[in-house]
């Protein structure tokens, strides 16, 4: 277990700067060259975790294994040793989720299960961490991300850092390019030709230049467009304009509601 000390930087505006850029430095080289699955505890932390049986903790800790958001609440930190863990000091810290469920906020969710964007246990571990003056709510937290990021001490995604110290981690993720991608070349690929679904309704074809078209019942051209692949994820952008997406799962092609086989095989 390693464990990096802050300091709230409440003195002169000058060493406020230096304290934010020193922020848990050490745990975040740890976390950066983390490559042997080690745990990561954000500990001691004001949480609002938006989930509506869990609600706000106090002096309470947030586990990160790999992507995932496995514990949240007071006495983590216990076990921090034996689980080998990177620990993160949070005093004087909030965390709240990083990507927020308005819906649960509302809640408008009939079960606890559907609030995708809190820090429950089993979801994402997406998190923000701000001083506790910046957040004295989920919505404050947010706005201080949007308008104030040098003011952000830590931007989680997937349990990866974005944001540390109000300055971008080493390596983070970078959002493509904006505009349409070049076109993909899909000679010899496995998810090339014709789809069919079951009921012999809907036919897409995908030609290795990527581009698409869709037969349904029997009218040819129906919709006829690009396509790119991204792991079991198609997008299509249609010559009318439109955007759409499918899934490949297993042997099959999910879109807009049709589960379609590579030639209509079973």
């Amino acid at each position: 277990m390693s464990v990096t000390h802050m300091d709230t930087g409440t003195e002169a505006a000058t060493e406020a700067d230096a304290v934010t850029v020193a922020w848990n430095s050490e745990a975040l080289d740890e976390i950066v060259s983390n490559d042997a699955g080690r745990p990561v505890l954000f500990t001691n932390a004001r949480v609002l975790t938006v989930d509506p049986l869990i609600g706000t903790m106090v002096g309470a800790d947030v586990l990160l294994v790999g992507a995932v958001l496995v514990g949240v609440g007071p006495g983590i930190i216990t076990a921090a040793g034996d689980d080998n863990a990177i620990v993160v000091d949070c005093t004087g810290m909030t965390v709240v989720p990083a990507v927020v469920d308005t819906i649960a906020l509302v809640g408008g969710r009939g079960q606890r299960a559907g609030c995708i964007g809190t820090l429950t246990p089993g979801n994402a571990g997406d998190l923000l961490v701000v001083p506790d003056s910046l957040a004295p709510d989920v919505a404050s937290a947010q706005a201080t991300l949007l308008t104030r990021p040098e003011e952000v001490r830590a931007l989680i995604a997937a349990g990866k850092p974005v944001l540390w110290s109000g300055t971008d981690a080493p390596g983070r993720a970078t959002a493509p390019d904006a505009g349409i991608p070049a076109a993909q070349d899909l000679t010899g690929s496995p998810r090339s030709g014709v789809w069919i679904d079951e009921h012999d309704f809907l036919h897409q074809e995908l030609t290795p230049d990527g581009r698409y078209g869709e037969t349904r019942g029997g009218r040819p051209h129906a919709y006829e467009g690009r396509y790119w692949i991204d792991g079991d994820r198609i997008d299509y952008l249609d010559d009318l304009g439109f955007w759409a997406f499918g899934e490949f799962r297993g042997g099959e092609l999910h879109h807009a509601g049709y589960a379609m086989r590579l030639g209509g095989r079973a």
